[in-house]
C-alpha cells in the first residue's frame, strides 16, 4: 500500500509499504481521506527522514476481525487512532464510529470535531446570551464560532487578519469580525487602558470588569494571537487557549494576566475515550443539524501533493480553510 513518508524538512515522498494485518479484535479500514491538522505543520517543516504523520481519518471498512461485533465490511467509519496519510489503517472498535448516512466523508473527520467539543465543554456560557471573542478563524476557529452559536452565546466577536477568514466567521455565526489592528475601543483591557495599577483596594480608574470580554478563546497558535487574546480578557475573565503552540516557547505579559486575575484554560484534550464519546456526540449533532458546521470549501490533494498541501496550509493559499489528502 502507499504511505507518505518524510525525506526531511518540508519534503516527502509516497512509499510502498506492507499492508497491515489485523488481529481478531481489530478493524482494517481503507482510508478515503486524511485531514490536515495545523498541529503537524511545524513537525512537517522540521521533519527528519522517515517521519510519518496523520491522525484525522475517515474511510470504509475493508476487513473485520473474527471477534469484532457491530461493524461490517463496506461501512463508512471514522474515529481515533491508527495513523493516517496511508491507504489502510488498523483501528480499535472501541475508538471507531459509524459515519451517519446523511454526512459526507469530508464533514465526518471525528478527531478535530472532538477537539472542538472538548474546548467548548471548558468554555461554556454562564448565561445564554453571554458575549465571547474568538481570536483566529481558520478551520478550528470557525468550528468554535459555529459551536458557540449552538451553545447559546450571544454576541460572537471574531478577530482575524485575513479578510476571507473574517467573512467565513460571519457566515458561520459571528456577529462581528475585525482585523486585530481595528478593534473598537473597549475591546481590550491592556496597560494603556488600565493606566497605573491600583493595588490599594480603593477601586480602579478604569472599569476593569466591563472593558474587554468575560470569555475569549484563542485558536491561531501564534504568539501574537495569544498576546492579543490575553489583552482582550476583562478582569476575572476566562482565556481559553485552543491554538496548538508547538513551534517554540511563547512570551506573554503575565504581569498583565496576573493583575487582571484572569483564568487561563488549556482547551486541549488527552483523555482518549472521552474524546471518542465527544466524537459520537459531534457526529450526531452534525447529522441532526444541531451544529451547523458542514459543507466547507475543502481543499483536496493527492498523496503526491502533500508538500504542496502543507505549503498551502502555511500560506492560507486560495482561501484555504481545511486540507484533505485523498488516500
Amino acid at each position: 500500500m502507499k504511505q507518505i513518508v518524510m525525506d526531511g524538512p518540508r519534503k516527502s515522498h509516497v512509499e510502498e509499504v506492507p499492508e497491515p494485518t489485523i488481529a481478531e479484535d481489530q478493524i482494517l479500514v481503507k482510508l478515503t481521506y486524511t485531514g490536515m491538522c495545523h498541529s503537524e505543520w511545524y513537525p512537517w517543516s522540521t521533519a527528519k527522514q522517515g517521519d510519518v504523520f496523520g491522525h484525522e481519518t475517515v474511510g470504509v471498512i475493508a476487513q473485520t476481525g473474527a471477534r469484532v461485533e457491530g461493524f461490517a465490511v463496506g461501512e463508512r467509519v471514522t474515529g481515533l487512532g491508527g495513523g493516517g496519510y496511508k491507504e489502510y489503517i488498523v483501528m480499535d472498535p472501541a475508538k471507531t464510529l459509524h459515519v451517519p448516512d446523511d454526512l459526507n466523508d469530508e464533514d465526518a473527520l471525528a478527531e478535530p470535531l472532538a477537539c472542538l467539543l472538548s474546548a467548548a465543554t471548558k468554555m461554556p456560557p454562564a448565561i445564554p446570551g453571554d458575549r465571547v471573542a474568538v481570536v483566529g478563524t481558520g478551520y478550528m476557529g470557525l468550528g468554535m464560532v459555529s459551536l458557540f452559536k449552538t451553545m447559546g452565546y450571544g454576541d460572537i466577536v471574531a478577530v482575524e487578519p485575513r479578510e476571507e477568514a473574517r467573512a467565513n466567521a460571519l457566515k458561520l455565526g459571528a456577529t462581528e469580525a475585525y482585523h486585530p489592528s481595528d478593534l473598537p475601543e473597549g475591546y481590550k483591557l491592556d496597560w494603556p487602558t488600565i493606566g497605573r495599577p491600583d493595588l490599594t483596594r480603593d477601586g480602579h480608574a478604569a472599569d476593569i470588569f466591563n472593558i474587554g470580554f468575560q470569555n475569549v478563546v484563542e485558536f491561531a497558535g501564534t504568539e501574537s494571537a495569544l498576546q492579543l487574546a490575553g489583552d482582550m480578557v476583562c478582569a476575572h475573565g476566562r482565556l481559553g487557549i485552543g491554538g496548538y503552540h508547538n513551534d517554540g516557547p511563547r512570551t506573554i505579559d503575565y504581569g498583565l494576566w496576573n493583575f487582571k486575575a484572569l483564568t487561563a484554560v488549556n482547551c486541549h484534550e488527552r483523555r482518549i475515550m472521552w474524546e471518542v464519546d465527544l466524537s459520537r456526540r459531534c457526529l450526531t449533532m452534525l447529522s441532526q443539524g444541531v451544529w451547523k458546521f458542514t459543507g466547507l470549501a475543502y481543499h483536496v490533494y493527492d498523496m503526491e501533493e502533500f508538500d504542496k498541501a502543507s505549503e498551502d496550509m502555511e500560506q492560507h493559499a486560495n482561501g484555504f480553510i481545511k486540507g484533505l489528502v485523498r488516500c
